[in-house]
């Protein structure tokens, strides 16, 4: 079973009421909270309709934006990381996340070097190594300390660079399957995934780069078919979700969650 594509447990958080007040590198006009929320609850459904274990954690009011719990955590078969968030309003998110995971691994370490910041968007973690995008929310020296914590549970770290002006890394990218990455042209340009397949998703369609592949299926956002139709073509099974609400807060489909293969 290939850990980067096949899950048998994932985390989510619902959105809280203070959703409006997130962050957003540019203001689209604040969250419809009803909207998003019927959003969540089918991208939670789909997950749950491929079998896994589907852990909904109730919204934390005090954090706008802890609906997007991948920057918290990085979860590994062999154990977890949680991550020290590049925002300042964030850090306490990783903290609320830590005790779930301890409840699933048998193994959690941490970020805790007081100049390292890096986030789980900027993280793509494939069959062969761990991709880290260097970012305004991810530094040096978060990289540097993470692949100090990998490296004993046997994965290889590389360091990238996310596009300027994009928030994280897999904003631009995600993973199809083992050897096949959906990507922006302007990062795939960059040759950062020289040795991979790569299918561009369709110009002015940028935004439907951050997928994910959950088990059997392709979780996309709505409202992007020439993408839609290029996955589909490529024989992938897809799914669309809708994503309106997300994205004014810089949010995709693997923002939402945490997905992991624990190993106790």
């Amino acid at each position: 079973m290939s850990f980067s594509i096949h899950f048998t447990h994932a985390i989510t958080r619902r959105p809280a009421a203070s959703i409006t007040r997130g962050l957003r590198a540019v203001d689209t006009g604040n969250p419809d909270l009803a909207l998003m929320q019927a959003h969540h609850d089918s991208y939670v459904a789909t997950l749950r309709e491929t079998g896994a274990r589907v852990i909904e954690l109730p919204p934390l009011e005090t954090y706008p934006d802890s609906v997007f719990v991948e920057d918290t955590a990085l979860c590994l078969p062999q154990g977890a990381v949680v991550m020290r968030p590049g925002a300042p309003s964030r850090l306490g998110e990783a903290a609320e996340m830590a005790p779930h995971l301890r409840a699933l691994y048998g193994e959690v370490v941490g970020i805790t070097g007081a100049e390292s910041f890096i986030e789980g968007g900027d993280i793509l973690v494939t069959e062969r190594e761990i991709l880290v995008g260097r970012s305004a929310r991810t530094n040096a020296a978060g990289i540097a300390e993470l692949a100090g914590l990998v490296a004993p549970w046997g994965h290889k770290l590389r360091e990238v660079h996310t596009p300027p002006g994009v928030l994280h890394f897999k904003t631009d990218c995600s993973l199809l399957d083992v050897d096949t990455i959906l990507s922006t042209t302007r990062l795939s340009a960059s040759g950062c995934f020289d040795g991979y397949r790569v299918i561009d998703v369709a110009e002015g369609e940028e935004a439907a780069a951050n997928t994910i592949r959950f088990n059997d299926l392709v979780l996309m956002p709505a409202g992007f078919p020439r993408t839609r139709d290029a996955i589909l073509a490529a024989g992938y099974t897809v799914r669309e979700i809708g994503n309106s609400e997300c994205a004014r807060l810089d949010g995709g489909m693997s923002c939402l969650s945490l997905r992991f293969t624990p190993r106790k």
